[in-house]
């Protein structure tokens, strides 16, 4: 037991460094531009973090316990999902207007977001813990904490980037807008570039793909 405890305490370190990787970064802060308060874009931080443990636990546990393998193809395509969905998130800041997302689609979205991040990412963290750590009801306690680390991560990050918003969004209407318009293009263009090189270079649709969890 005492054997895994520096492992399950990496595990929320790791977890709150994996809520820094680009595309969960820009994924946030296409959504939390468009929140008023430093608390409401706190609670999108953690409510993306959800989303994301729910799935790195489920397929994480997946391929750990049940020894499920994900094939080459269908891994490309969850991270092909989280190039749409970037673009997707971009194109409604770009032309969505000001308008603010509230009760339960304020809630939902980063959810759904999460969920698809949590998809292309949970192999890699499934891998990494099953060959570090043998006994899967240990690796599966890693995972819980691993996604505990992440939602803190992601609520420390989601915090930062809403400060300027708040600061600006009652005295300078335009220059919040231009924060909107900034983190759209930023998702677009970084979700066109991702879909790109899994498409091209990872082969998604060609005969035999190539695809290295990660």
């Amino acid at each position: 037991m005492t054997n895994f405890l520096p492992t399950l305490l990496l595990g929320i370190i790791l977890g709150m460094r994996h809520a820094t990787d680009a595309d969960h970064v820009v994924a946030v802060t296409t959504i939390v531009t468009r929140q008023r308060r430093i608390v409401d874009a706190m609670r999108i931080g953690a409510l993306w973090g959800v989303g994301h443990t729910l799935t790195i636990l489920l397929v994480g546990s997946a391929i750990i316990v049940l020894k499920v393998v994900i094939p080459p193809r269908l891994g490309l395509a969850m991270e092909f999902a989280v190039a749409i969905m970037l673009i997707g998130l971009g194109a409604y800041n770009l032309f969505g207007g000001q308008r603010l997302a509230v009760g339960a689609l304020s809630s939902v979205r980063p959810v759904l977001v999460g969920i698809v991040h949590g998809l292309a990412g949970s192999a890699a963290v499934a891998l990494l813990v099953l060959a570090t750590i043998p006994d899967p009801r240990w690796a599966a306690g890693y995972l819980l904490l691993f996604g505990g680390g992440t939602i803190l991560g992601m609520m420390a990050i989601t915090a930062a980037v809403a400060a300027p918003v708040s600061l600006t969004v009652a005295r300078f209407t335009q220059l919040n807008r231009s924060l909107q318009l900034a983190s759209g293009t930023l998702s677009v263009a970084f979700g066109l570039f991702l879909a790109a090189h899994i498409a091209l270079v990872d082969g998604l649709f060609a005969a035999v793909p190539h695809w290295v969890p990660h």
